[in-house]
């Protein structure tokens, strides 16, 4: 039903999400990593599609994004792109694929460009890894950038807690963003940053940025989409809403299979040839 309430129903580009944030239309996105439920997500009128490195948590079960592979990620990616007619699809360069110096980057980009059907790749950080985001801005390649929590430094953190409490944080997360955007990141996502930091860099930046765990005033909002359809279970964090039940709902569906397999009422005469 939320579909219809998209009336505009050209293809999402990085140049349309400057749009929406010069006209204060909010963006809205989510994360999906294969074909159908892309399908279906594209369909209900998102504006972006994030393939994200997070598939290493949900779909193969890993405990953090570390795992993913440039050749994992062109999977998940070129099933998204192609289900997808209208959302903006932006594919996270997974980790080791771009620290290690620009032309590696700009390698790695261009194989996930050329094989993945993406519009966009996303990676994490600022200032230190500037000069790899030029040379990838430089190739032709849109780029997203990341602050705030960044998944792939885990092990530096230490912990997945909220980032940029402390004020020298808060102004390198600031100056990382007017850097970013000023060298040509059509959007930054902000990961778990006190809502106020992420008000102030929205303020303070040309490109939209998208909130996740960062309040109401950044310029959109993305979730993971497994989240946020309740098929994940144990996973509670706070800037979580949980717009369905899909893992009772799914789970009372296979039961009910199970059971008329069991008492051999399916296949019924009706449904046989």
């Amino acid at each position: 039903m939320a579909g219809y309430l998209v009336s505009d129903k050209r293809k999402v580009t990085t140049h349309r999400f400057m749009e929406m944030k010069q006209k204060g239309e909010k963006i809205s996105m989510l994360t999906s990593y294969d074909f159908t439920t892309a399908g279906i997500v594209d369909g209900a009128g998102i504006d972006g599609i994030l393939v994200g490195d997070s598939a290493s948590n949900v779909m193969v079960g890993n405990a953090t994004t570390l795992p993913m592979t440039v050749e994992q990620m062109i999977y998940h990616a070129r099933s998204v792109s192609n289900a997808v007619n209208r959302a903006l699809v932006v594919c996270d360069m997974p980790f080791g694929s771009y620290q290690i110096d620009r032309h590696e980057g700009l390698k790695n980009a261009i194989k996930i460009m050329k094989e993945s059907g993406c519009d966009a790749l996303k990676l994490e950080g600022g200032e230190e890894i500037s000069d790899t985001i030029k040379g990838i801005l430089d190739a032709g390649i849109p780029v997203m950038g990341h602050l705030g929590l960044t998944p792939q430094s885990i092990n530096k953190f230490g912990t997945y807690a909220v980032r940029a409490t402390e004020d020298a944080e808060a102004q390198k997360l600031l100056s990382d963003a007017r850097l970013l955007s000023k060298i040509g990141c059509f959007a930054i996502v902000l990961e778990k940053v006190p809502a106020t930091l992420a008000r102030q860099v929205s303020s303070a930046v040309k490109c939209p940025t998208i909130g996740i765990g960062a309040g109401a005033g950044t310029d959109g909002q993305i979730l993971v989409v497994d989240d946020m359809l309740g098929k994940t279970q144990g996973f509670s964090p706070k800037f979580l809403r949980r717009y369905a039940d899909l893992y009772n709902v799914m789970t009372d569906a296979i039961g009910q299979y199970v059971t008329d397999v069991k008492n051999s009422s399916f296949p019924s005469d009706a449904e046989s040839y």
